[in-house]
């Protein structure tokens, strides 16, 4: 969320700028990389609202930086500093983010000016439907066009009155709750999406523990995540997911930092504990056993293995990455480091994993609450008795050749079938995996010495072949 008028030219300056960097490795012709790196259109709208007796005028927007594929897809924030630079940045990570994990989208980007901490729920839900209102009659809504889903300031709730607006306006169509994504499990939404961004910035932090060659010169020992000191800068879905995926595999949490400040314990925080303590006292300050620190933004600069930004655009900056300890960056949030703050962190010898990969859980999840929506099918119904009729098939087995018995509880462990959640947490850890090692291959080829460079490479060159499979280039 930009802070100031400027923050989000800056955003979108450094996104182009490392898009740059990384088109000067491709080979596609000019024009094709000028295509792509080119926002498609901006979509801005005024429209009133009553609130408390009142006309109040709500100012949205909806940017599509790319619709190389169809549905272009990405969230919608509320935030009184949204702003269209910004807004454009998202969209434009939100195309590269898509290329790098194979979801087949383009990238889009939404938001309201709006603050939805002092809006009551029924001037939110107004606001939600007028701006769904806007944006279904130019028809920048729909399962096949443009797909939201939640963002800064907004959640299932939110989705969910959307998807209710467009089934309201498109009454009959079988695909309309593929219009939108994030959405309760009972309307539609599907079981693994409120942690899919954090579980997978846990998996992509695991797979680069066990990276030896990228880590030979960190000084981090060990392949696992036991042990490993972590800072986490926000405690919203995706940095409480991201630290409470990490604590379960042995990491200690020492800090978490918030907009009010930040605690620190460098025997470890429990995440659920201080969790609870945010929402009960609205802070994260006076937290048992832990010390207060009173610029949540100090914290960033405290010793630790991995720093996890996962907050807001901008926050490792110019005037801070000479003073980053950690030995890995892992962006968990949209643009958290600026370019020029990228290349002190590198050459301080600090390896820093890209927000347009590793934050990418999100995305590839909605992908499959689109992909069910579609088939109006929840993944596993057709398959988890079968699966498991064949389990105890080889049970029965093992006891017969064995001569030994199996525990009820153990029958029922190894018997038991893949249900959505199972599926939907192995389909995001097999595309985490896949793109980690993509990206390593593309730095290996190309001489790339950091992931963003690559993995922005490797986005560029898949939307290439689209776009070359289209006919439009020669």
């Amino acid at each position: 969320m930009a802070t100031d008028p400027h923050e989000g030219s800056k955003f979108l300056e450094s996104v182009h700028q490392f898009f740059d960097h990384a088109a000067s490795f491709s080979r596609l012709d000019p024009g094709i990389l000028a295509q792509i790196k080119a926002c498609n259109s901006v979509y801005k709208i005024s429209f009133p609202v009553e609130v408390d007796g009142k006309i109040e005028v709500f100012e949205g927007i909806r940017v599509q930086h790319s619709q190389h594929k169809l549905p272009s897809k990405g969230g919608i924030r509320f935030s009184m500093q949204v702003d269209e630079d910004e807004v454009k940045a998202l969209a434009t990570l939100m195309t590269f983010k898509c290329a790098v994990v194979d979801v087949p989208f383009g990238g889009a980007k939404g938001g309201v000016k709006i603050n939805p901490r002092t809006s009551s729920v029924k001037t939110l839900e107004k606001v939600t439907r007028r701006y769904a209102a806007e944006l279904i009659k130019k028809n920048l809504i729909g399962p096949a066009t443009d797909v939201p889903a939640p963002d800064y300031g907004t959640g299932s709730r939110e989705m969910a009155w959307i998807a209710d607006t467009y089934q309201a306006l498109k009454y009959g169509e079988t695909n309309a709750l593929g219009c939108v994504t994030g959405k309760p499990v009972g309307q539609g939404g599907i079981r693994g999406r409120a942690d899919a961004t954090g579980l997978g910035v846990y998996f992509g932090i695991r797979e680069a523990l066990a990276d030896t060659d990228l880590l030979k010169d960190t000084g981090i020992t060990g392949t696992t995540l036991q042990g490993k000191r972590i800072i986490v800068q926000g405690l919203g879905n995706v940095g409480y997911h991201s630290a409470a995926y990490c604590q379960q595999d042995g990491a200690l949490i020492i800090g978490i930092a918030e907009r009010e400040g930040g605690i620190y314990n460098p025997d470890g925080i429990d995440v659920a504990e201080a969790f609870k303590h945010r929402t009960e006292t609205g802070s994260i300050l006076n937290f048992a056993n832990s010390r207060n620190i009173e610029n949540s933004l100090d914290l960033l600069e405290m010793e630790c293995d991995i720093l996890i930004p996962a907050a807001l655009e901008n926050q490792i900056n110019d005037q801070n990455a000479a003073n980053i300890k950690a030995k890995i960056v892992a962006e968990g949030a949209n643009g958290p480091v600026t370019r020029e703050a990228e290349q002190v962190l590198l050459s301080n010898g600090i390896i820093v994993i890209p927000d347009l990969y590793l934050n990418a859980g999100g995305v590839t999840v909605s992908y499959f609450e689109w992909l069910k929506n579609l088939s109006n099918v929840r993944f596993g119904r057709m398959g988890k008795r079968a699966e498991e009729a064949s389990y105890r098939k080889l049970v029965d087995a093992i006891e017969l050749t064995s001569g030994k018995s199996i525990t009820a509880q153990e029958r029922a462990l190894l018997t038991q079938g893949a249900d959505e959640v199972d599926l939907v947490r192995s389909g995001l850890e097999d595309t985490m995996i896949n793109a980690y090692h993509e990206i390593r291959n593309v730095m290996r080829q190309k001489n790339i010495s950091d992931m963003r460079t690559a993995a922005f490479l490797l986005a560029i060159e898949k939307i290439g072949v689209s776009y070359e499979s289209l006919g439009i280039f020669p």
